[in-house]
């Protein structure tokens, strides 16, 4: 889909384009496409033809039909939604279907926005490649031999395809930047607690963000507009007003201080070298358009990929309990209610699930939970002060999004740690509860997309995306 969503919705107001016209134009290239790229789990056709119509006599009616009107998005398959399969990509949810929405779903639709459909992830969210899914993997639309990153890769390949200009995806530890970089489209994840939680299904809690994948850095921000703010139904949400950030993308970066991670462009952290080359031209725009740009030390994140992977499993060995076979979803019926739970949880869990609950579990029992939790949480709280200490010299970071361009199905299946590697840049703003922008810029020696990471303090989207509308601009 060729118009933006900024566009669209401007003219779906002025009666300029129907809805439902453009809801057909999304709908027929799903259609024409996804039966090779798998980006959709479910695509809801008959429900978004309705939506769209109703917009379309709402806007005769004379009707307010709000900032994204008649603009079709896609929605990750972890994000509830009412009447509609909701799988996380897993046997152990078949058949589920919520009886509620979640709260960003909510604020899309009441946008104007119109849901077309659920997208592909690795199960539960855990991966990096869209590859552990129950319904096979997504392809890369730039190459289908490819991966398109994950966990998010359904969301991001939907919008790179241009099947719809929007969608949701979830970042616990790069799952939306990393997939945006791989995808070349615009990637955020909010500060932590800025966007609603609650109907997202649970990864790791304290790390989990809910955020947007979009063709533009505008659509982005449009787009986070539209989904944050406080909300009374998880108590994590913070309840400082929301200013509009899309007032931001024209101010330029004139005496903006950027810093370079130095830590996250050495060699030890496996940058590919054409990655880090478009890292160093973007920070070369940057000081072109009137920034200062240094370098800056961020000492404790190289501890980040080891302290993510006990906190995040450790939080969902928690969290993936509550899925037994008893209340919703897949049931293995057995002769007793433990052989039961075991038939089902074996029967509806994959691999990569159950090695991070049995990573989790670990982590958390009796003599292990000081030298193993307890010290990856005292590492997370070094990182957030590394954090604060470089955001007093500068006023934005930026780094890569990926240490390399998206890489070939199954190359990296057999191998978690080198799988787990793909989010060195991105987990440590998890971490730390920061913001993180991706934004296209270049592609790499192969020819696919390179993405940059732009990092701010917490409640800086708007700044992100300022920095962010002067990269886009600079490569056009």
């Amino acid at each position: 889909m060729s118009a933006t969503a900024v566009d669209i919705a401007a003219d779906v107001r002025a009666g300029r384009r129907s809805a439902l016209d453009v809801v057909e134009v999304a709908l027929a290239a799903i259609a024409a496409r996804d039966g090779e790229l798998n980006a959709f789990n479910t695509v809801t056709a008959d429900q978004a033809r309705a939506a769209a119509a109703g917009i379309d006599a709402r806007v005769v009616a004379g009707e307010d039909v709000g900032p994204l009107a008649g603009v079709p998005v896609a929605l990750k398959d972890n994000l509830c939604t009412r009447g509609v399969p909701t799988t996380c990509s897993s046997k152990i949810l078949a058949g589920w279907k919520p009886p509620y929405d979640a709260t960003v779903v909510g604020r899309l639709l009441a946008a104007g926005a119109i849901m077309v459909g659920k997208t592909n992830l690795d199960e539960f969210a855990m991966g990096s490649s869209t590859e552990n899914s129950a319904f096979g993997p997504t392809r890369n639309p730039h190459d289908p031999t490819k991966v398109p990153g994950g966990s998010s890769g359904g969301s991001a390949a939907a919008v790179a395809a241009g099947f719809v200009p929007l969608s949701l995806g979830s970042d616990t530890g790069g799952s939306i930047r990393q997939p945006a970089a791989l995808c070349g489209v615009v990637g955020l994840k909010p500060t932590y607690g800025r966007v609603s939680r609650y109907g997202l299904v649970a990864f790791a809690s304290s790390l989990d963000q809910i955020g947007p994948f979009a063709a533009t850095v505008a659509d982005a921000a449009a787009c986070y507009d539209a989904i944050a703010g406080w909300d009374a139904f998880d108590s994590t949400s913070i309840p400082e007003p929301l200013e509009p950030t899309s007032a931001a993308l024209g101010r330029g970066v004139q005496g903006l201080r950027v810093g370079v991670v130095s830590e996250m462009t050495s060699d030890a952290m496996g940058i590919a070298p054409d990655v880090l080359a478009r890292v160093r031209e973007a920070a070369d725009a940057l000081a072109a358009a009137g920034a200062t740009v240094t370098e800056v030390s961020i000492p404790a994140c190289v501890y980040g990929l080891s302290a993510y992977y006990l906190i995040a499993p450790a939080e969902a060995s928690s969290n993936l309990a509550r899925f037994d076979g008893v209340r919703f979803g897949l049931r293995v019926d057995a002769p007793t209610t433990a052989e039961m739970q075991r038939a089902t949880r074996t029967a509806g869990f994959g691999p990569e699930v159950k090695r991070r609950i049995m990573l989790g579990t670990y982590a958390l029992s009796a003599g292990y939970y000081d030298a193993y939790y307890g010290k990856a949480q005292r590492v997370r709280r070094l990182i957030l002060e590394d954090f604060e200490r470089a955001y007093g010299e500068v006023d934005v970071l930026l780094s890569p999004t990926s240490p390399t361009t998206a890489f070939p199905l199954g190359a990296k299946t057999t191998d978690p740690l080198t799988m787990y590697l793909n989010d060195v840049c991105t987990i440590p703003s998890n971490l730390a509860g920061h913001p993180a922008l991706s934004v296209p810029f270049g592609t790499g020696s192969d020819g696919l997309p390179v993405g940059v990471q732009l990092m701010g303090p917490a409640l800086s989207e708007a700044l992100l995306f300022q920095v962010g509308a002067v990269l886009e601009a600079s490569r056009s």
